[in-house]
């Protein structure tokens, strides 16, 4: 059994609070996932807590970056040390479009091409967007949004477009 368990100390980049990962735990993660090329999804725990994130390379150098959710206030945090479990996170991470969003993209040909024209990070903003509604009516009401934004008549928040 390896040991992912390290202690780091949180360091930051632009507004970015990291740590680096030691050198064996990188390798044995690029060997679990098949790859070395960022972004590498990893889960583990901060301090104990839980988190699910990219293993990233930037700048030649791999970082595991720490965010609020991952480490309350880290960015006044920087030169502690914290201890940090990662691993390889073989789960599925895609997320599913709501079936009554994929029928509407569908029945256009233009809400369809423009849908696919989308750059990924737009498109999963549309998906989350509408998965994250409770109601029937406004998940309706905002595929049908969504379906006129797609066809060009609207910008995303429903004001007409001239």
């Amino acid at each position: 059994m390896e040991n992912n368990h390290f202690t780091a100390t949180l360091e930051i980049i632009g507004i970015n609070p990291f740590v680096f990962v030691p050198e064996e735990i990188l390798n044995q993660i690029f060997e679990r996932s098949g790859k070395n090329k960022s972004p590498i999804p990893v889960k583990g725990t901060v301090n104990g807590k839980e988190f699910k994130q990219n293993l990233m390379k930037y700048l030649g150098e791999w970082r595991l970056y720490i965010n609020l959710t991952m480490l309350k206030n880290s960015p006044k945090r920087v030169g502690e040390i914290i201890e940090v479990f990662v691993e390889f996170d073989d789960s599925d991470r895609s997320i599913s479009i709501h079936p009554q969003l994929e029928r509407a993209i569908k029945e256009s040909s233009v809400a369809s091409a423009n849908f696919e024209n989308l750059i990924p990070s737009r498109k999963l903003e549309l998906i989350r967007y509408i998965n994250n509604l409770k109601t029937e009516e406004s998940i309706k009401r905002n595929i049908e949004k969504i379906i006129r934004h797609l066809h060009g008549e609207t910008d995303f928040f429903g004001k007409k477009i001239n």
